[in-house]
């Protein structure tokens, strides 16, 4: 009897190792190509699940499947040690200066391999013990039953001759990768070579997993050939310009703002023919940048035979919106997928095991959840989970992000923590992956002014003559009002319900969910349409509210709405004045951007204020930017020709940057104060060229020399990564179809059938903080459904008004601690 990878729940049909191996090889070396390595990806893929070709894991897969009764526990077979083995047995050898390469290839690949169920390991973590040399150097051989994998996989799937030349390949490929011109050192590079492997592998072996568990083809799908992209990214190309030529036909398309648009629109066209880089797209609020970049990309792409579009957005808030949009345009839902936040919580702890036992778990990582889609709409929280967060589910992405456009839309919201590892995930792209990415912004951040600066092309700008076309589209007024007394609640009410005859649509942003929360309650029942907006509201509900305030602001009724920031990165709406909490200027200047957007009602109004009520004392970046701006308003109040004349300038937002990121430089290396290191110096720094820490090792286990080149500790780093600290969970909300997605995720679903509901869910997710989900749990407001690994709230935990209720007892709490 042959050796068994997998069989099938429904007919117990059985997929051998060797079928498996082969055709995950091909898959994967198709996704290593787009780097240039598809033999290191493809090395991967053949050797991943070598491990299987035992009698021990043929016996405990046949008992686990058709004796239950027996107990076989998942996990209770290693079968993904055998392939790193045999890669670090073959290639690990001789002295490690004059086989550097070979040294590498067996790192990179051999970390991939065994750590295909969880998350790689730390080549050398901070405690100077190495998992990777566990796995691959120390485990017995004799209980992996080694020789008989590695003697079966050179007789039935690959001769050792063809093996050894096949290596060859990927040899000549990772010296090709090494040479390559680059900012990063290489240890940056190498490391982020893995993860790009890694992803590779991860998203082969499930594809092809969950091919044969639906009894489709398993062998590796075509590759979808250079000219069928382009004719779909023509399509939607021809698709926009017969959407925008439809605004020649209003009566408002020769005014000002309206030309300058066309214009702008324009010159991203032009643009699009230079070659791949990393370039900025200053259009200011207001400007049309969605569909602007979305030609540019379209353009670029056809141009380049880029593979996918992808816009990262910063919030939940604004993905629906600019994926409507885009929607509507191309008229192809089938190919542009949102992806808002992962709905299944991502492995926390190895997963050993995708044994090929079927179940729900097995289920739920073979969904496709890979983001291999025309047009993807993502999170800034989600794209840079795909490079450090733990678990298969997000480094699965990595390698679609490469041939690829990626537009950050308000990139000036990258998290503080985050900046050195966005500008390595960048440069990486750029400077490996054929990738081109537009930074799109009125208020483009100073990165290149970093430690570790991004790679940002010169003369990268797309829009000409930036300072005329800033002044050009000034169509607000902004009054610097923080010298005055601060405002608290009851003063704020009685400002925003004084002017309304004059000025019948306010909008106020405050930096809490507290003070927002506050106004709210007392504002309403005022005569008046009140809103409330926060991050307590799931995606769909947001969208919903904004639709009812848009319909308002349409018929000029009298409208207010009370917002948290979330509302200031590019969401579509034109209130006549605005009210904005001291912030960063960046985060002024955003929501300038949401007063008098079209230039409609002659010149807006903005406030600018101090809050009394606001407790900023956990919120360090607000605090930061309140500082790096209150110079610049100072700067003016005594010169108002400073500056450049106003506090929205170019020249004031780079200064403010400039200030920002000084104040804040401590924070930029992502610090783990835990472990007194960066994340930066856990993923990139290398430590092969410092003897003491060979000599701390020798002493510290014992054991003969080090010989690793890869030092890096991605396992560790991964363990403390967070985009947003205490991020906390997602959990569905019974909202709107929300209550349907549940109860069919509670039911026996096929595994497209999951991965199609999972994606639906998301627009449905709250984020919880770890104090709400406790709170949550002790009185039942959430429940686990498909073995724990999706949450959901229960009908007393959500309001159709207010959102999440950590009460459960459906009642809003106005106040929140």
């Amino acid at each position: 009897m042959g050796y068994i990878a997998h069989i099938r729940e429904r007919d117990h049909a059985i997929q051998s190792v060797r079928q498996h191996l082969l055709e995950v090889k091909t898959l994967a070396e198709h996704y290593g190509a787009k780097l240039g390595v598809a033999h290191i990806a493809g090395l991967a893929g053949l050797m991943h699940d070598m491990g299987k070709s035992t009698p021990l894991f043929r016996d405990y897969i046949r008992r686990a499947v058709f004796e239950p009764e027996q107990g076989a526990k998942r996990g209770e077979v290693d079968h993904s040690t055998a392939g790193g083995r045999l890669m670090y047995e073959r290639l690990h050898i001789g002295a490690p200066k004059a086989n550097r390469l070979r040294y590498l290839l067996s790192e990179v690949v051999g970390n991939c391999i065994v750590s295909h169920h969880g998350y790689l390991h730390d080549y050398l973590s901070p405690e100077l013990e190495s998992d990777y040399l566990r796995r691959v150097r120390d485990k017995d051989p004799i209980k992996l039953d080694y020789e008989t994998a590695r003697d079966d996989f050179f007789v039935t799937v690959m001769p050792e001759a063809q093996w050894q030349a096949y290596v060859d390949e990927a040899v000549r490929e990772l010296e090709a990768f090494c040479v390559q011109p680059s900012t990063e050192p290489l240890e940056s590079r190498i490391m982020l070579l893995t993860k790009f492997v890694f992803s590779a592998l991860i998203d082969a072996d499930r594809t092809n997993t969950r091919l044969f568990e639906e009894g489709a083809s398993s062998a590796a799908p075509e590759p979808e050939a250079a000219e069928a992209r382009r004719m779909r990214f023509q399509s939607y190309y021809d698709k926009l310009m017969q959407h925008m030529a439809s605004y020649l036909e209003r009566e408002d398309a020769d005014s000002r703002i309206n030309r300058l648009r066309r214009e702008m629109s324009a010159q991203c066209e032009q643009f699009a023919e230079r070659a791949s880089g990393i370039y900025s797209l200053s259009i200011p609020t207001g400007g049309g940048k969605t569909l602007a970049s979305f030609r540019y990309a379209l353009r670029h792409a056809m141009r380049t035979d880029k593979h996918h579009i992808v816009y990262v957005i910063p919030y939940t808030t604004i993905i629906e919106q600019n994926a409507d949009e885009i929607r509507r345009i191309i008229e192809d839902d089938a190919h542009l997928l949102e992806h808002h936040s992962n709905v299944v919580q991502d492995e926390r702890e190895d997963d050993e095991y995708l044994d090929g036992l079927p179940g729900t778990s097995q289920n739920l990582k073979l969904a496709k959840d890979n983001w291999d889609a025309p047009v993807v709409f993502t999170t800034m929280v989600q794209f840079l989970n795909v490079f450090y967060a733990r678990g298969t589910r997000n480094v699965r992405r990595l390698h679609n992000l490469s041939k690829a456009v990626i537009v950050f839309d308000e990139v000036q919201k990258v998290p503080i923590p985050c900046v050195s590892l966005f500008n390595r995930a960048l440069n990486f792209l750029k400077q490996h992956a054929d990738t081109s990415m537009l930074l799109c912004t009125a208020t483009q951040p100073a990165l290149e002014y970093v430690e570790h600066k991004l790679d940002k092309d010169l003369d990268g700008e797309i829009v000409q003559a930036l300072d005329e076309v800033t002044n050009d589209f000034k169509r607000v007024d902004v009054h610097d009002r923080t010298a005055d007394q601060p405002y608290d609640t009851e003063r704020l009410a009685a400002s925003v319900l004084a002017p309304l005859d004059e000025t019948p649509s306010t909008l106020v942003i405050l930096n809490t969910k507290s003070v927002v929360q506050r106004l709210y309650v007392r504002l309403k029942g005022c005569g008046v349409p009140v809103y409330h907006l926060s991050t307590a509201m799931c995606a769909d509900h947001r969208k919903s509210e904004l639709a009812k305030i848009r319909e308002h602001l349409d018929r000029e009724e009298p409208v207010v709405c009370v917002s948290t920031p979330l509302i200031e990165a590019g969401v579509d709406v034109s209130f006549h004045r605005v009210i904005r909490s001291l912030a960063g200027l960046d985060s002024i200047a955003q929501a300038a951007g949401r007063c008098n957007r079209h230039g409609e009602k002659g010149t807006g109004q903005v406030d600018v204020i101090r809050h009394a009520e606001e407790d900023l004392r956990h919120l360090p970046e607000i605090r930061a930017g309140q500082s790096s701006t209150e110079p610049i308003l100072i700067d003016l109040r005594g010169n108002p020709e400073l500056h450049g004349g106003h506090m929205l300038s170019t020249g004031a937002m780079r200064l403010y940057f400039q200030r920002y990121y000084r104040k804040l430089e401590n924070e930029l290396n992502y610090p783990i104060p835990r472990l007194g290191q960066t994340m930066t110096s856990l993923l990139i720094e290398s430590r092969t060229s410092q003897d003491s820490y060979y000599d701390a090792y020798k002493a510290h286990r014992q054991k003969g020399p080090l010989n690793l080149f890869m030092t890096n500790a991605p396992r560790t780093a991964a363990d403390h990564f967070e985009v947003i600290a205490t991020h906390g969970v997602s959990a569905i909300a019974p909202y709107g179809d929300g209550k349907r997605l549940i109860a069919a995720l509670n039911s026996g679903l096929s595994i497209q059938e999951l991965g199609r509901e999972l994606r639906a869910a998301q627009q449905f997710t709250v984020n919880l903080m770890p104090h709400e989900q406790r709170r949550l749990s002790e009185n039942g407001g959430l429940e686990a459904l498909l073995d724990g690994k999706v949450l959901v709230l229960k009908e007393g935990a959500y309001s159709k008004e207010y959102g999440l209720n950590v009460n459960n007892d459906g009642r809003f709490e106005a106040a929140i601690c």
